[in-house]
């Protein structure tokens, strides 16, 4: 069983969570420059199976899809281009940065350290895989 990859796709900066080896918890990994993801993701799969990836969908609060999409699809089309066999799917991420910052916020952690974009984004891309984790777990107690 492979890991499941969260993304959170900026366009300076990418937050990027992981599950483990048994997809039981989510954890933050990176933060890395978007022009480089794809090269870091390489390496992190040569070193960790991926059985799938969790990109953030970014929405309005109207449901429809934010103007985030017009450089997240381009990023998509090449992530599928480049692993193709691993599974892509997208979770709703409206409010993650918001809850991202209520996290910190509930660490305890200083204001300099709220302000930290990159932890933002890693918190963020946490919050996208957990929620989906969740999200799974869910559909699955229905079936019971």
């Amino acid at each position: 069983m492979g890991r499941i990859l969260a993304i959170d796709y900026g366009q300076k900066r990418v937050g990027l969570a992981v599950t483990d080896p048994l997809q039981i918890s989510a954890n933050g990994l990176d933060t890395v420059l978007s022009h480089e993801v794809l090269d870091y993701l390489a390496k992190y799969i040569a070193r960790e199976p991926v059985e799938k990836f969790v990109v953030g969908l970014p929405k309005q609060m109207d449901g429809q899809e934010s103007e985030s999409m017009l450089y997240i699809r381009p990023f998509v089309v090449g992530l599928q281009r480049r692993f193709p066999d691993i599974e892509l799917i997208y979770v709703d991420e409206r409010f993650t940065s918001v809850l991202a910052h209520k996290t910190m916020l509930d660490a305890g952690l200083k204001k300099k350290d709220r302000q930290n974009k990159e932890l933002v984004d890693k918190i963020s891309a946490t919050i996208i895989l957990q929620s989906y984790l969740e999200s799974k777990n869910f559909q699955l107690k229905e079936l019971f």
